[in-house]
Parts: C-alpha cells; sequence; structure tokens
C-alpha cells in the first residue's frame, strides 16, 4: 500500500506547538522537501494564522520593495514559508516584535540556515527559537515515538529490544532515506530519479540563492567526494586536493552545503582535560538516501561493497539520533570522539548534566570483547561521568558485556520506547 506521507505526524510538532506559545517567532528549518511546509501549514490552519509564501513571486517582490511596511500590514498570526529568500524580513520582525510582544505572532520555515549570516541571528536574539525538522525518521515512518536518546542516558537499563532486523531489511532503510516523497514512492527507479531532479533544484536554486553568484560548476561534484567520504574526519587538505579546490573556496562551498542542510559536522567531544584529541568534525549527509543516491547505490542498481556498508551505517545511526535530540527529553548533544593515538568512539552522547554515553556503530553480525576497546578508553577519561556504552550491529540479539556494556540490533535506535527523565522537557 502506498504510503501517504503528507498525513504522517511529525515528532517534533508538539516542540513547535510548545514554542508558539510563549515564544513570539518561531523558525523552522531544515531541507527542501523535509516536510517543513506541509507540517507549518497543518499548524497554522489550527492556530487560524494566514499563510504566505515566498515561492511566490508577486509576494516576494513585495516583501522585498518594503520589507518594514509588508511586516506591518500583517495582521494576527502569520506563516511564512521559505523566508531564507526575504532576509530583508528579519530586522522588520524585530521592529514589530518590539512593539508587539505576543507569543505566536510569527511562524517561519527556512530552507536554508539562514541564522548562520550574523546580521540575522543577531536581528532576532532572545526574540525566536529555531527548530530543525529533518526529514522522516523511521519512527515517523512506523508509527511509533523513537526514545533511544532518552533509554541510553538514562541510569536504569531500559527493555532493550530482544530482536533485531534481517541485514536486508536494514539496507532497504538505509538506501531508502526519509524524504517523504521518496518514501511514498515504491518503485526504486522513480525514488532515483527524484534525487536526481532533487540536487539539481537544490544546487541550482538554493544555494545560488544565497551565494548570489552564477557559477556554482564544481559543487556537484564536491557533494559526491563526500558523500564517499561520509561519517570520516573531515581533513579539508585531502577534499581540497580531491575537488582542485583552492582551501578558501572549499571552505566557502562547504559552508553553502551545511547551510542547504545537505551536509552536517558532528564536531569533536572535547571534555576531557589535558588529553590530546583529534579536533576535526565528522561529515555527514543529512539523509541516507541522498547518500546512497550520490555513492551510486540504489536497490534497482546495485548493493553496497562491504566496505562502504559500514560508513552508510555510521551515517544512518547519526542522523536518527540528530532528528530524536529535537524531541527527546533529555537536552543532550551529539560528538564524536578520536584521540591521537587511535582511540575512537564513532559518536558520544553527552547530557546537559554531563553524563556521557558511547555509541560504536558495527556492519558486523558479531560483537566481540575487542570491539569495547574505544568505550573503555572514553569510560576510563570521564570515569563518574560515564553512563554506559553501547555497540549497535547488525545481528539480531542484544547482548550483555558486563561493564564494557552492551551490543544491541541496530533496530534498537527507533524500537526503544521513551523513559521517563526527572526534570526532563516535556514532549
Amino acid at each position: 500500500m502506498e504510503i501517504k506521507s503528507s498525513f504522517l505526524p511529525r515528532h517534533l510538532t508538539d516542540r513547535i506547538e510548545s514554542a508558539l506559545d510563549d515564544t513570539p517567532a518561531v523558525l523552522v528549518g531544515g531541507a527542501r522537501q523535509s516536510g517543513k511546509t506541509t507540517l507549518c501549514q497543518w499548524i497554522a490552519e489550527r492556530r487560524n494564522a494566514s499563510v504566505l509564501t515566498f515561492d511566490d513571486g508577486a509576494t516576494l517582490s513585495a516583501a522585498k520593495a518594503d520589507p518594514h511596511g509588508f511586516v506591518a500590514a500583517l495582521i494576527g498570526p502569520v506563516f511564512l514559508d521559505e523566508i531564507q529568500r526575504v532576509p530583508e524580513l528579519f530586522p522588520a520582525i524585530k521592529l514589530a516584535i518590539d512593539k508587539k510582544r505576543t507569543a505566536g505572532r510569527f511562524l517561519m520555515t527556512g530552507s536554508s540556515n539562514i541564522l548562520t549570516v550574523p546580521r540575522v541571528s543577531e536581528s532576532l536574539a532572545g526574540r525566536m527559537e529555531v527548530l530543525t525538522l529533518w526529514p522522516l525518521s523511521i519512527g515517523e515512518v512506523e508509527g511509533a515515538r523513537e526514545g533511544f536518546v532518552d533509554a541510553v542516558l538514562a541510569k536504569d537499563d531500559p527493555p532493550w529490544p530482544k530482536h533485531g532486523l534481517s541485514r536486508e531489511r536494514l539496507l532497504e532503510l538505509v538506501l531508502r532515506g526519509g524524504y517523504p516523497e521518496v518514501v511514498a514512492r515504491q518503485a526504486p527507479a522513480r525514488r532515483t530519479a527524484w534525487f536526481g531532479s532533487y540536487v539539481t533544484t537544490i544546487l541550482q536554486r538554493d544555494v545560488r540563492d544565497i551565494a548570489s553568484i552564477a557559477g556554482l560548476t564544481e559543487l556537484p561534484r564536491l557533494l559526491q567526494l563526500l558523500a564517499a567520504r561520509a561519517s570520516s574526519i573531515l581533513n579539508v587538505a585531502e577534499v581540497s586536493r580531491s575537488s582542485a579546490l583552492p582551501h578558501t573556496t572549499l571552505m566557502r562551498y562547504l559552508s553553502l552545503l551545511e547551510m542547504t542542510f545537505l551536509i552536517h559536522r558532528i564536531p569533536a567531544w572535547s571534555g576531557s582535560r589535558g588529553r590530546r584529541l583529534i579536533k576535526a568534525p565528522r561529515i555527514i549527509l543529512g539523509d541516507t538516501g541522498l547518500l546512497a543516491y550520490l555513492a551510486g547505490f540504489t536497490r534497482d542498481r546495485s548493493v553496497p561493497d562491504p566496505g562502504s556498508i559500514g560508513p552508510m551505517l555510521e551515517n544512518f545511526v547519526a542522523v536518527e539520533i540528530l532528528k530524536q535530540l529535537g524531541w527527546s527529553r533529555t537536552r543532550a548533544s551529539l560528538f564524536h570522539f578520536r584521540s591521537h593515538a587511535g582511540q575512537e568512539v564513532d559518536f558520544v552522547l553527552e547530557g546537559d548534566d554531563g553524563t556521557v554515553v558511547g555509541i560504536e556503530v558495527k556492519a558486523s553480525t558479531k560483537v566481540g570483547p575487542a570491539d569495547f576497546k574505544g568505550l573503555e578508553a572514553l569510560r576510563e577519561m570521564t570515569g563518574r561521568r560515564f553512563r554506559r556504552g553501547v555497540i549497535l550491529y547488525t545481528g539480531e540479539r542484544s547482548l550483555p558485556f558486563g561493564s564494557l556494556g552492551w551490543a544491541l540490533p541496530m533496530n534498537a535506535v527507533w524500537k526503544l520506547a521513551h523513559v521517563n527523565v526527572p526534570g526532563g522537557r516535556p514532549r
């Protein structure tokens, strides 16, 4: 049966609604086609807000011609779609809020992270809450709210999944990704066609709108190079050589790709003083379906070779965790860890209280004590702050490894339910 993706509930809805209840402006950012407009239109209808989109040429022209007059003419709550196309509106919105500070006055969406522009972020500091809507999570597609972040950071062990899923099914989820339009398409060839059009649209429209330059012919090749290096530590010098891009140009292009949510940098964990740690970020793509398309791995064309499955699974886990951080009760941040001595952990979840969880991702169906070496090193560095170590693997059973931690099937990322967290934020 075909999935009607436009009607799939989004777990971020409660956070958006709560923000609108006490904050004058709420900006929902995220990649194009991640479902922002559909969700925010639904919220706007519930709140009797007027709807304006800057994809409409006349609306865009009016806003650019007289930003302050445009905002002053808005009556009641309003939903402004694709506001990144009119950054000139932000000073006018700031002025309107300062004159009349009413909660839920402006709901906005943006397909580029315009808050990286200093004049924009400064204009609405303290007046706007920013939330990120990623493509659909596995739980959103399956109709269940995931609680992996809360579960692994909780003091007591939760009920771990009793059974995993087949390697074939896992690969199918990874290759599909979470863009609503792709989830709704059953034919692999139609999914491939969608990704092709999507990349072209992003690079030819959104990136150029931000960059205000005519020529970005190197970006498609750069995006493919990054896909081939997904989940690895970003080596700017090596990417510069491989892409034949000067360092300054490469850094600018990386920022553009990050602003459009195509790539994401996971920072290095730096919670250990006096230790020599790798400080470069890990690079991931915002969707594994897009990653698979760029790498040439699709169900109708080819299956990833064993050497590439590991990085794809790491990227998959990272993205699913980042999605859950948007609605988890526990406030936490995601990092990676690697020392100059070679000790490493794929991902580190650190709660606001300093609690640390180490997460390793293995493509293997078997796990042994030797696989916990990196987690042991992290535990020694963090002491009492270390909550537990977890290895996510492609096997089908949850296995305890004593003080070393747990080996869990990969579906633990979306099968673990919410747990009560004392002092946690409401859903």
